[in-house]
């Protein structure tokens, strides 16, 4: 989405890490500092399809909380919120944090300051001043681009349990094996693997007329038709990044923006169904007219999600 403003960009230096080593072996990263960030609400929120909950192999080291784990670029982690400013990442040593994670969670966006606009512009008692409140530590993944394409293309019409067991007996048959504590998982499947296997590599994977469409993302991907470097340049240029991804079968505004917001970091996607446009109407007349906060219109909508789905909803509030 090109550079951030200045006003939401974080620093390293605000963060404190501590790495240690569990009693099993496998390294671990106390991060203060990130707030704010939630795993329950960040990896529930239906934006990424690999992490669920977990043992907490050491709750006297760690803390009595869940860990959500799961597989994100070739490696298994388990992540453990122990508040909105402190993070744990299992598997993870100091240096994999900066190279990886840093980037993954987010934790280069300021999201204290982009709830801080959100009151700014709306006022306090706002549907959307009150959905930032009850969305606090929701971050979006800047997953791995094909991971995310994928995924999306995958999730057309279908539920989260059913594509969720679709990705992962994709990834345990056609990707790289990957063990933690005895567990074997598997690490996404690339383009080649993909388009290598055919339709009757898929069909074990049961994804119905999807696996025609994930197919040609693969073939011209893996053949050079449509090149993910070229979408990331587009998206930090501000060009029509969409329409290089529309090309490809099956893939219309919805599942671009989803691919464009969750893996190529672009903030500025509001992915759109029936559901969330009715639904964006309690909140603005117009994406397009929020002035400062229309490059985190990507964030509003998991703050409108999770709010309509969760709060709303349970009857929790009346407005």
């Amino acid at each position: 989405m090109g550079s951030l403003p200045n006003t939401y960009k974080k620093s390293t230096t605000q963060l404190n890490i501590t790495e240690s080593i569990s009693p099993d072996g496998i390294p671990y990263v106390t991060v203060r500092g990130v707030y704010p960030f939630d795993a329950a609400l960040t990896f529930g929120c239906g934006q990424c399809f690999r992490f669920d909950p977990r043992e907490n192999a050491y709750p006297e080291l760690y803390g009595d909380f869940t860990a959500w784990g799961g597989v994100a670029y070739g490696r298994y982690i388990n992540v453990i919120s122990r508040d909105l400013d402190t993070v744990i990442i299992e598997g993870a040593t100091e240096d994999d944090f900066y190279t990886i994670w840093y980037r993954y969670f987010g934790f280069d966006v300021d999201y204290a300051g982009i709830m801080s606009a959100i009151r700014e512009y709306f006022g306090d008692g706002h549907r959307m001043t009150l959905a930032s409140l009850a969305g606090c530590g929701i971050r979006i993944l800047r997953q791995e681009p094909w991971e995310a394409l994928c995924s999306f293309i995958i999730s057309q019409n279908n539920n989260i349990p059913r594509i969720k067991k679709i990705i992962s007996d994709l990834c345990l048959r056609l990707g790289q094996p990957v063990s933690h504590r005895g567990h074997e998982y598997g690490t996404f499947p690339t383009h080649a693997a993909i388009y290598k296997a055919g339709n009757d590599g898929l069909a074990p994977s049961k994804m119905g007329f999807r696996a025609k469409y994930v197919l040609d993302a693969a073939r011209r991907i893996a053949t050079g038709e449509t090149s993910l470097d070229d979408i990331e340049r587009a998206v930090e240029a501000g060009g029509d990044a969409a329409s290089i991804l529309m090309k490809i079968k099956g893939v219309g505004p919805k599942v671009a923006a989803c691919a464009l917001l969750y893996g190529f970091g672009d903030l500025s996607q509001f992915p759109s169904d029936v559901w969330i446009k009715r639904t964006a109407g309690k909140y603005f007349d117009d994406i397009a007219k929020l002035g400062k906060l229309s490059p985190y219109a990507g964030v509003l909508q998991q703050y409108i999600y999770h709010f309509e789905r969760n709060i709303a909803s349970a009857g929790y509030i009346t407005t």
